[in-house]
Order: C-alpha cells, then structure tokens, then sequence
C-alpha cells in the first residue's frame, strides 16, 4: 500500500457530498506499513508569486491541503534547507522544495483501538450505540486516539472504507445517548439523506436552569453561527449577517418547578452545539453547561443532555425502527435531587410521531 492512500487522502468529493468535507480525513491509515517519501518539486514560471501551500496543493494533488499544511507546520516542507512553516509564504520560479510525506498526528489518529461499545442494536448494515458522557466521536485537536471513531475501526472491518467509519452524525463529548452509525456505503448514503431531508427523528432530554415561561412547546428558529467573541462557542446570530446556518428545534415542557425544568428537544437541524445555543437563548442554558452560562448543580458536572429517542426508516429495508435511551444515573440524581421526575411514557409521547 502507497503512502498515499494511507495518509488523508483529498479522495472522491461525493463521499462526503451531505456534511461538505465528509471525505477528508475518512481514509484509514495503516501503522504497520507507514513510510516516508521525501517529495521533490521545482516550481514552474507559471507558479512564480504563488502562496506555497497552494502551489503544493498543485504539485501533490493527491493529498488534501490541510494534510500538506500539517506537513508544513511540522517542518516537513524545506526549501534551500530551511523549513517553510507559514503556508502564506510566497515562491518564486525555479525554487525547489523537498517535501517529507509523513504521517502527521492527525494521520494516526484513524487506527484501531478496542473499546467496549454499548450496543443497542445491529444487523449488517446499521449500529445504533448508547454514547456514554465523556467519550469523543471522532479524532480532533486534543482527542486524537480514544475516539468512537478509533472503536469503530475495531468493532467490525468494513469500517475502514467508509467515511468517517461510518459515523452520519455526532454528540458532543459530554452529551449522553443514541447514536446511529452506518456499516455499509449504501445504509450510510441512505442515512445521510434520510437525515438532510428530516426523516430521522431525534428527540434529547435536557435539564435547564429557570422556571419555563410561555407555551409548553416552543419551536425556535434561529440561525447558528461562530460566536464572534469567543471562538470556542457557537451563538444564535442575526439572519442578515450572512455567518450562520439556519437552525431549527421544538421544544416542550415536561415538568418544571422556580429554579429548573426538564424539556424534551426535537432537532430539526443539525448544528453544532444547536440545542444548547437555542436553550441559551431562550434563557434556559442547561445545567452544568458552564459554556452557554450554565452552572454545576445536583451533581452535574457536564451539560444536562441525553439524546433519548431515534425513530427512523431502515436504511436498507425500510422498516420503522425506534429506538429510547433512559437517562443515565448523573442526570437521573440530578432531576431527583431538584424534585422532578423522569417518567418515560411522557417522554414519548407526541415527538416521536
């Protein structure tokens, strides 16, 4: 096998055609057959004044630009022995660079590791897991083993030629619950779509702080974007701004009491932090979500969310699946120690229709 098709390949666009950049990122990397190819470019008359990583991006085109700007801030990329590691940095007709084609860190986070997943159902071509609070979906910045990704991998072989092992949509790190993961690349085609068209249904239970106000369901719909304070966050942002995605969520009273309330969220979208971004500005941040303005109450120390309901179409043979989740014990104590109730039948009923 060619370091090539080892190394986060820029492979066929369409395979991430629903999330964008599905693809980068997907290919498996082998850590028992890694080499290293030290590559040799000169640059032609017609990339003189270029930007170097666009040039490489040129000249390695099999490899994704991000992967050659890892490569760069590693020092991997030299010209005239000196490392070029800002991908700004302009070239000039003849120069010749040397570029070592390596495994980068992000590279080897797409390997197998075993982990026990809890499984709630699967056949040949679906998994659907119970995600427990704490565990990364897939390799990023700071999580690169560890990951649902890396357990995947393990879990069954057919995993490593499918984007994102399978993985058609996330949770966050402290978010609890049900997770659907396609284990062939015509269920994960069919989820994505089923997705992208609202046809999968995905009901979370979450526990916020303040006495509800209003109607007992509320839909929001309001665009997501980049907090442009703080880079870490994501917030709700004006529609004529140009810098969010629309989002939309329904939200309904279960029970409540002075000081929180315990909501069921139906996601219509799928943004990033959507459901805590909306409760935030409903002014209901969700408790132990220290992010979006919650606090640490009742024994939660990570947002109060659970991702409790799926119902969907098989992606294969188109029988009606639902599956629930129950909270787990953090969450459970928590609504016991404030003095709500969790009660499942009132749970489920109405969204999951």
């Amino acid at each position: 096998m060619g370091l090539a098709s080892q190394i986060i390949s820029t492979g066929d666009a369409r395979e991430g055609s629903a999330q964008g950049h599905e693809a980068d990122g997907a290919a498996l990397i082998d850590e028992f057959t890694l080499d290293v190819e030290t590559r040799v470019c000169d640059i032609p008359p017609a990339m003189h004044g270029w930007r170097i990583d666009r040039a490489l991006a040129q000249l390695i085109p099999e490899f994704s630009r991000s992967y050659l700007q890892q490569l760069m801030a590693d020092g991997a990329v030299v010209m005239r022995g000196v490392a070029l590691r800002k991908p700004a940095a302009r070239i000039a007709a003849g120069d010749r660079l040397e570029v070592e084609l390596r495994p980068t860190q992000q590279a080897q986070a797409f390997v197998p590791q075993a982990m026990a997943l809890d499984i709630v159902f699967e056949d040949a071509d679906l998994l659907v897991i119970h995600k427990p609070a704490g565990l990364v979906v897939h390799p990023a910045a700071g999580h690169w083993t560890g990951t649902l990704l890396n357990g995947l991998l393990a879990h069954h072989t057919g995993a490593a030629s499918l984007p994102r092992a399978g993985i058609v949509h996330r949770l966050d790190k402290d978010t609890s619950g049900l997770m659907l993961v396609g284990k062939s690349r015509q269920a994960v085609e069919a989820l994505v779509r089923a997705i992208a068209a609202r046809e999968v249904n995905r009901q979370y239970l979450a526990l916020a702080h303040g006495r509800w106000q209003g109607f007992v369901e509320q839909g929001v719909d309001q665009p997501i974007g980049r907090d442009v304070h703080n880079r870490l966050r994501m917030a709700v942002v004006r529609p004529e701004s140009g810098t969010g995605k629309a989002a939309q969520t329904t939200v309904r009273l279960l029970e409540g009491s002075d000081q929180v309330c315990l909501v069921a969220c139906k996601l219509h979208t799928g943004r990033t932090h959507q459901i805590r971004v909306h409760m935030a500005w409903l002014d209901h941040p969700l408790v132990g979500d220290t992010l979006y303005g919650g606090r640490p109450l009742w024994g939660m120390t990570r947002q109060a969310l659970h991702a409790a309901r799926l119902k969907l179409r098989h992606p294969i043979t188109g029988e009606t699946l639902v599956f629930r989740s129950t909270p787990p014990q953090d969450m459970l104590a928590a609504m016991a120690a404030c003095g709500l109730r969790y009660n499942e039948p009132r749970v489920d009923s109405g969204f999951l229709e």
